[in-house]
């Protein structure tokens, strides 16, 4: 969360973050990985720490140097190349996703960047035999403008649950 006011729902910079983000989940539920990864920078970074469960007042809700998730540009396109083949075995049968992005707050931080902070309610359905997962988390996204648009230039996703009750991550959030 950050302590800067956030653009108006009307600033052009926030409904372009807003349709970023809705064209986004839009490509992901429709597993179109390599469409996905066009949308993001060469210089990428996802990050999902890992939640604990900590007293109230504690100053962390993460465990340090422990992450779902920590991976570059590299790692996205290895994880989308073996989707595509026959040993992606966690996804066999493919996931049926549905991303709910909502309650976003853009601001402005430097020229030419955004910070974009969202709530997400991922439905996964996997086979007809499974019961379907749900994942609920924020995330914080940096929005770089460039020539071609938007471009997702890091997100962090922090999750709802210090026990993730999903039986794979194979999934982008």
């Amino acid at each position: 969360m950050t302590t800067h006011k956030p653009l108006s729902y009307g600033d052009p910079a926030h409904q372009a973050a807003h349709q970023f983000l809705v064209e986004e989940a839009a490509l992901l539920d429709a597993a179109d990985y390599p469409g996905w990864l066009a949308l993001l920078t060469e210089d990428i970074r996802y990050l999902m720490p890992v939640r604990v469960t900590t007293a109230r007042g504690a100053p962390a809700s993460t465990q340090p140097g422990m992450g779902h998730f920590d991976e570059d540009m590299y790692a996205l396109r290895k994880r989308v190349q073996r989707l595509a083949t026959d040993h992606a075995w966690t996804e066999d049968p493919p996931s049926r996703t549905r991303h709910f992005v909502t309650n976003i707050r853009t601001f402005r931080t430097t020229p030419g960047e955004l910070r974009v902070e969202s709530a997400l309610l991922l439905f996964r359905s996997r086979g007809d035999t499974r019961e379907a997962d749900l994942i609920s988390a924020g995330r914080t996204d940096l929005l770089r403008e460039t020539a071609g648009g938007l471009k997702l230039a890091r997100r962090e996703i922090t999750v709802d649950e210090a026990v993730l009750r999903t039986q794979n991550l194979a999934v982008f959030l």
